[in-house]
């Protein structure tokens, strides 16, 4: 069956508002970890990850930095207007040129209590920063169907819009944490390796590694190595359409070095093991990029991956081949990182190309998070999840999480 056919309604279950961890434990490694292989299920905690993983393996972690994307504004009435920031308007060439934006910037934004702001009025929030008043002012540019353009603008032409953010903005915590972000989120919902600031929520996998994690794989001779995917807000779209065929995949900027898809090509004889689904999904979109590559479709603008690509053009090339592809193209062309957009829909039906194991948090009922679970393990992602609820497992983003490793794990051959 192509994936486009399946029915959301077969890959739901039910989650009780009480088992969505409203806050993370307070110790990072301490969280649950359910352990699945050919069919058996068991468990353990998060601090013992590396003696579940396969020595000489490579571990993949996603590094994008959340960014405050959650701008409060309040008119002279007291109505409250929430700009949430999800993209940077597309007259820039990248995110870190916008990011780096001073004085003004134009964004793609979601807007709470739109009906509230006339178009032509101008929203002002002021803060003080190190003793002097940060006054930003936000204004309608374009309304969109789905978005809005919002021009922002400060009073102090030396700051970028990245340090904007990080005084003026909120953590954006997913709609299911039904709190305000606090100061612990600053920290906590945010992974210790987090480097390149894009993301507008966390790959929360990762949300649950420490030093002593990192230091027990290099005991192990565990690799590890990154990828750069920017979380935008679909992650959180719900599934609305009963069949996939009327769901549109949000796209997604990848960013990977050289030296990562040199790593992946060495590694795939050993396993590789990604750290959240975004690293899974930037993986295996490295996997078709190759593909084009080999073609000769591979553009030299934007990439990108479809989210029906894999089903509606199968490939029986090699992980190795590939991967050596998307490397000689980048060679070609002069280029030290792939950047390009995804849009893959993992559901079952895919075929897995690059990964042999997943380290994933529980995910939402009828969401397409929960189809790439289904992928790996079929079915058996009932049993996984009725494990966790009768076993007080908690869910969701600062919740506990688990291990898939696919048989055979250590040989390398779904390559």
């Amino acid at each position: 069956m192509h994936p486009s056919q399946l029915s959301i309604s077969d890959y739901t279950y039910h989650l009780p508002a009480d088992r969505i961890a409203e806050f993370p434990l307070p110790e990072r490694d301490s969280s649950r970890l359910l352990l699945w292989q050919n069919g058996q299920v068991s468990e353990d905690v998060y601090r013992n990850l590396a003696s579940h993983l396969q020595p000489g393996s490579l571990t993949v972690f996603n590094n994008s930095k959340v960014i405050e994307a959650r701008l409060l504004f309040y008119k002279a009435s007291g109505a409250r207007i929430e700009i949430f920031c999800l993209e940077p308007h597309n007259q820039y060439p990248d995110l870190p040129t916008a990011m780096s934006r001073q004085g003004s910037v134009l964004w793609v934004c979601m807007v709470g209590g739109a009906s509230k702001w006339k178009h032509g009025t101008i929203l002002e929030k002021k803060i003080t920063v190190n003793g002097k008043e940060l006054i930003l002012q936000a204004l309608f540019s374009e309304r969109r169907a789905n978005d809005t353009v919002i021009e922002l603008t400060w009073n102090d032409e030396h700051m970028s819009f990245a340090e904007l953010l990080h005084y003026a903005g909120d953590m954006p915590l997913p709609p299911y944490i039904k709190r305000k972000a606090g100061a612990l989120d600053q920290d906590r919902y945010q992974t210790i390796y987090a480097a390149a600031a894009g993301s507008v929520a966390a790959p929360t996998a990762g949300l649950h590694f420490t030093p002593a994690i990192f230091r027990s794989m290099d005991e192990k001779k565990i690799d590890r190595t990154y990828v750069t995917l920017h979380v935008g807000a679909g992650t959180f779209k719900p599934v609305s359409s009963e069949q996939m065929s009327g769901h549109d995949m949000h796209a997604e900027l990848i960013d990977v070095p050289r030296e990562t898809i040199e790593a992946l090509l060495n590694h795939l004889p050993n396993g590789i093991t990604a750290v959240g689904t975004t690293s899974l999904r930037t993986l295996e979109s490295l996997y078709w990029f190759g593909i084009q590559a080999a073609a000769g479709k591979l553009g030299d603008d934007f990439p990108v991956v479809e989210q029906w690509d894999p089903y509606e053009n199968p490939s029986t090339t090699t992980a190795a081949e590939a991967l050596a592809s998307l490397l000689a193209w980048m060679e070609k062309n002069g280029k030290d990182n792939f950047v390009a957009k995804t849009r893959i829909l993992i559901a079952p039906g895919y075929r897995f190309r690059i990964i042999n194991a997943l380290v994933t948090n529980f995910h939402q009922p009828k969401s397409t998070l929960l189809l790439l679970i289904a992928a790996l393990v079929g079915d058996e992602w009932k049993t996984m999840y009725r494990y966790a609820m009768d076993h007080g497992f908690r869910f969701l983003s600062y919740g506990d999480g688990c291990l898939i490793r696919l048989s055979p794990y250590t040989t390398g051959s779904q390559q």
